[in-house]
């Protein structure tokens, strides 16, 4: 191996320049391009503003609380709970979200019981875990018949990938020496769907956002035009029947051959127990932070 190799993936900490893969955006061309358009806050917004009777919503990953603040705009009732991986992402969420939760969703919980949630959004968020069959279990085992969930991730099919593939090159979003360790494509996640949990979930609209290496206004008209073809993919999907732990199992019922972590369904139901009616929601393997901390519920 190449030691140039090793140390360009390394970085050069001496010269104070970035490790090698630790920051998106980096290309040359993505000069051109407004790195926001990424998070598609327009097509999130198109998404929840027309739904209806949230009383409940869960943002896996919240970030900045760029999407809750969406939420609330339009549905100023409803009970925002944020998931953050740390107390540091959990501070930005100050003010932003009723209640916050610092956990592990590739093994955790999520805080909520069974068929609670209205609304689940996961934004840029998927493309960083292993653990995509507990993820999108707990999303279904808490989402009710009805409920929709929204999730927004890179676009390993995107017109640029496509041309860097051909190139013989990585794509983009999704090098070894990144954050990013689970790629998607439009297809591909309609077949995961259907493979896992078959008619669970209706897919209710597909968009795209940003499309490289164009400023945001082409961007947007190319990306609203060939969606298919964007750097950023998000789907809006309504659940259409009730889960019965049909996500965490399939690794096992497919023989996938990788240790999958499934939440001991196999050995027996491990469901959690929804806590009594006016008691205080507690979750095993979460940490809630509390207003007292100076982070959690708003108004």
């Amino acid at each position: 191996m190449d030691v140039r190799s090793v140390d360009r993936c390394m970085g050069d900490t001496e010269a104070g320049r970035p490790l090698f893969g630790s920051s998106g955006g980096s290309h040359p061309l993505a000069r051109f391009t407004d790195q926001q358009e990424t998070y598609g806050a327009h097509v999130v917004e198109r998404f929840v503003r027309g739904l209806q009777g949230l009383d409940l919503v869960l943002d896996l990953g919240a970030g900045s609380g760029r999407d809750l603040e969406l939420v609330r705009r339009f549905h100023p009732r409803a009970q925002l709970l944020a998931i953050e991986a740390g107390q540091e992402y959990a501070a930005a969420l100050k003010g932003k979200a009723d209640r916050v939760y610092v956990a592990n969703i590739e093994r955790d919980h999520l805080p909520a019981a069974d068929c609670q949630a209205d609304l689940i959004i996961a934004n840029q968020i998927l493309e960083h875990t292993k653990e995509i069959f507990w993820i999108f279990h707990e999303i279904s085992r808490c989402l009710r018949v009805g409920g929709h969930l929204v999730f927004g991730v890179p676009n390993i099919c995107s017109l640029h990938n496509r041309f860097l593939l051909l190139l013989g090159r990585q794509p983009t979003q999704h090098k070894l020496c990144s954050a990013h360790v689970r790629p998607f494509s439009k297809a591909d996640t309609i077949a995961f769907l259907n493979a896992c949990f078959p008619g669970g979930y209706q897919l209710v609209d597909f968009r795209g956002a940003q499309f490289y290496p164009f400023p945001r206004t082409l961007a947007r008209l190319l990306a609203n035009t060939f969606p298919t073809f964007a750097f950023t993919i998000f789907f809006m999907l309504q659940k259409t029947k009730e889960y019965h732990g049909e996500f965490a199992t399939y690794p096992s019922r497919a023989q996938l051959e990788t240790n999958f972590w499934n939440g001991g369904l196999l050995t027996g139901s491990q469901y959690w127990t929804p806590p009594a009616a006016n008691s205080e929601l507690v979750v095993p393997g979460l940490k809630s932070v509390s207003t007292a901390q100076g982070v959690g519920a708003s108004g």
